[in-house]
């Protein structure tokens, strides 16, 4: 067992160049034939925070979370879970559609979550800036704080990765997980405080505590710590603290899960 579990990370250690290989193919050739190409990659995300600045700010007049704009809060707190909901539908159907791998007896098919998420990175990195630069056009400016958004990019990148190996192995024998992930982030943005301040939930300490059960709640505080309220990371270290437990029992079960299943994705596909 242990060696199925250290074993997955020195296969990507040792195969990193076809990895980031694959990944940049894998961005370039998503939109191939469409006539806006890669733009495609970021007109959805771009249009869904516009609806819901539109109808929390405009239509609810939603009163401003902090010392800074709805519009600020909306976005640093939604540009992560874009790219986890992205990286794990991607990672999640890696092996789907790179069937002509899997069946490839000399390929390292355990490369393919990973070249799926790193692909959904690109887009993040390009959102990541464009929320910096909006901050800073309301004032509020890139310091020595902002430099946190590397850690709090690895947290999501190892948590949505850890996930990725299990239900990738686990949709080649049960077709209907797609779906169920799809209306698990559905009811997911909701139940991270994005659109909403987790203080509101103040007078229901249990669904409060619940709520910070959830390991994006930390990925989203601390993006908004890092871009707006220049809070470093340690100083959540209660939160740290749970929400690396919980990833490395992910991506340890992940691996585990991944690694015996292995063996008969060639034969289902």
């Amino acid at each position: 067992m242990k060696e199925k579990i250290l074993g997955l990370p020195r296969e990507l250690f040792e195969n990193r160049r076809l990895i980031f290989s694959l990944a940049r193919n894998d961005f370039k050739t998503r939109y191939a034939g469409s006539y806006l190409g890669i733009i495609w990659a970021f007109v959805q995300p771009v249009i869904t925070v516009l609806v819901y600045w539109f109808v929390f700010e405009v239509g609810f007049k939603t009163p401003s979370p902090g010392t800074y704009p709805f519009l600020l809060y909306l976005v640093a707190g939604i540009v992560p879970w874009f790219f986890f909901s992205d990286a794990l539908n991607g990672g999640t159907n890696a092996l789907l559609e790179y069937s002509y791998l899997v069946k490839k007896v000399v390929f390292k098919i355990s490369v393919l979550p990973i070249v799926k998420i790193i692909s959904a990175l690109f887009v993040h990195v390009f959102f990541t800036i464009f929320t910096i630069f909006l901050c800073s056009l309301y004032g509020y400016w890139p310091s020595i704080y902002t430099l946190q958004i590397f850690y709090y990019v690895i947290c999501v990148f190892v948590f949505t990765l850890g996930l990725a190996y299990a239900t990738s192995a686990i949709v080649i024998f049960f077709r209907d997980l797609t779906q169920i992930i799809g209306i698990a982030l559905q009811v997911g943005i909701w139940l991270t405080p994005i659109m909403w301040k987790i203080e509101q939930m103040e007078n229901h300490p249990v669904v409060l505590n619940i709520i910070k059960l959830n390991p994006l709640y930390y990925v989203v505080t601390g993006y908004r710590d890092a871009i707006l309220d220049k809070i470093w990371f340690w100083e959540r270290w209660q939160l740290g603290l749970y929400f690396w437990g919980i990833t490395i029992m992910l991506f340890a079960g992940g691996a585990l899960i991944f690694k015996r299943l292995k063996v008969h994705f060639a034969d289902v596909l």
